[in-house]
């Protein structure tokens, strides 16, 4: 995958969003606990990856119905769908000055259902000691979906497959999808938001 950033502009990937509220106290916080002066920027993307990975859970997965949208709520409810797992990360990352965006793909859930697609969030991070992006997905290992942090090669739980109507969007956005950040903000069910309201493609 040849990524494509939206904006030459680094700075535009650092910048604090209304979702990406790394100035919230608990956030704050948080990087205190996770970060320390002297960690390389590799390092630190390995910390916040992985803890957003395996410490909040995938609201799906439990079987939950509450849907955080801002990074700070992400954090405080130790749960959300992708969209909000990439809302906390770019939150993390962001406060250190290393530029995150986020990228997406489209996957399909149900081939029973009429073809059933809806919009995955990811984040891609820029790394300046490698001068280079590197997408991570932080959704949550399951049975059968394996994310890994490496600088090597991606290693991300979804492949998407053309030849299926899945498609893998090369663009790393500055912003959220202002689509899917209006869906999490009004609903209060996951699954029934899971099930008919997040969308299906790219439309910025």
């Amino acid at each position: 995958m040849n990524l494509v950033a939206e904006s030459i502009d680094l700075g535009d990937y650092l910048t604090e969003l209304p979702v990406v509220n790394f100035s919230h106290e608990s956030i704050r916080q948080k990087t205190n606990v996770l970060f320390s002066e002297g960690q390389a920027d590799v390092e630190k993307v390995k910390i916040a990856y992985e803890f957003v990975r395996d410490t909040i859970l995938q609201s799906l997965d439990i079987e939950s119905q509450y849907v955080p949208c801002k990074a700070s709520d992400v954090l405080k409810y130790g749960e959300g769908v992708c969209f909000a797992k990439a809302n906390l990360l770019a939150s993390l990352l962001r406060s250190q000055m290393i530029p995150t965006g986020f990228c997406y793909q489209r996957l399909l859930i149900d081939r029973n259902k009429d073809n059933f697609y809806v919009l995955h969030a990811l984040n891609a991070v820029f790394l300046p000691s490698l001068n280079r992006w590197i997408r991570l997905d932080a959704r949550g290992n399951k049975a059968g979906v394996r994310g890994e942090f490496s600088i090597h090669g991606e290693i991300l739980p979804f492949k998407p497959n053309e030849n299926n109507g899945e498609k893998d969007y090369p663009i790393i956005y500055t912003k959220p999808n202002v689509e899917a950040m209006a869906v999490l903000e009004r609903s209060t069910d996951a699954h029934k938001m899971f099930q008919n309201d997040l969308p299906s493609v790219i439309n910025f």
